[in-house]
């Protein structure tokens, strides 16, 4: 058998089930972003009613708003900010404190969604018997409503102490894969920590920061778990994303054709900055062959 037919071998179950849990729910959704579906379960082509409507939507600004303060605030704190600074502090010290640390991180990610959820409620009751408050408490501060007068902080907060574990993973790995050789010398020349990490650690984790900054975004971007059980949206839509909002739309009211096309507009987005992300990064350079070939 040529070497041909011995990849398709291997490559045809992932390329089977790509097609059928991916690609065919794709052109579904697409298909009925132009229905008016409902509970009926009736497809009736409406052309681009759904998209229309979707203009005309009053809540859609405020969706869409909530979704970018959502998206890039937790990605640059928590998702590659907070992530890649623990990559760097637990990458410094011995590594058997290092590991300590990143699995102390590591937690959140073991704990089934709604215990996790109703940790964060329970974090930021707005009685005394919650934890902050608790502590404002101790301070001689009065408690405070967090969900009416901070949600987007909580769903930030939440998301973030959660997300930050896959960039520190990502993170830890290339900076230790990095030659030690290159350390050395910057020691002798008596280079800082800080210009050590600016001029050798940032510039060749360079992949792994467009891959997780790109991954994460498009994972904030069509996440609404950890919102739906801590605010649902509220209080009158603060917290509402335009995930949460499609859930809604769909699952909630039944309007299962808006609720596609949302999503539709959801995956353009996402494509759009993807697009940004490999020009801003400039993924043809990162692509490129080595000037040097090394055997």
């Amino acid at each position: 058998m040529k070497g041909k037919g011995k990849v398709w071998i291997f490559l045809t179950p992932m390329v089977v089930l790509v097609v059928i849990f991916f690609a065919i729910p794709v052109v579904l959704t697409a298909i009925l972003s132009f229905t008016n579906m409902d509970y009926t379960f009736r497809w009736d082509f409406i052309g681009l009613g759904n998209f229309k409507d979707i203009a005309i939507d009053f809540v859609i600004p405020k969706v869409l708003l909530n979704t970018l303060i959502y998206t890039f605030t937790t990605l640059a704190l928590f998702n590659v900010g907070c992530a890649l600074l623990i990559s760097l502090l637990t990458t410094s010290m011995p590594d058997r404190w290092g590991s300590f640390f990143r699995t102390l991180w590591m937690l959140p990610r073991l704990t089934p969604s709604v215990v996790y959820g109703i940790l964060w409620l329970w974090i930021f009751d707005p009685t005394e018997h919650g934890l902050v408050n608790f502590i404002r408490a101790q301070m001689g501060m009065p408690p405070q409503d967090w969900l009416h007068q901070a949600p987007m902080v909580m769903i930030i907060v939440a998301n973030g102490f959660i997300g930050a574990s896959m960039g520190m993973l990502i993170f830890t790995a290339a900076i230790k894969a990095i030659p030690t050789d290159y350390y050395r010398a910057a020691l002798i020349d008596g280079a800082s920590w800080w210009m050590i990490t600016r001029k050798i650690t940032l510039p060749l984790i360079k992949w792994q920061l467009l891959f997780v900054t790109a991954y994460q975004t498009l994972s904030l971007l069509t996440s609404f778990e950890y919102i739906l059980i801590i605010t649902n949206g509220g209080p009158t839509f603060r917290t509402e994303v335009w995930a949460l909002y499609t859930y809604h739309m769909a699952f909630s009211n039944y309007r299962f054709g808006y609720g596609a096309a949302l999503s539709v507009i959801l995956v353009i987005i996402g494509i759009v900055f993807a697009w940004l992300y490999l020009k801003m990064f400039k993924f043809e350079d990162l692509m490129q062959k080595p000037k040097v070939e090394v055997d």
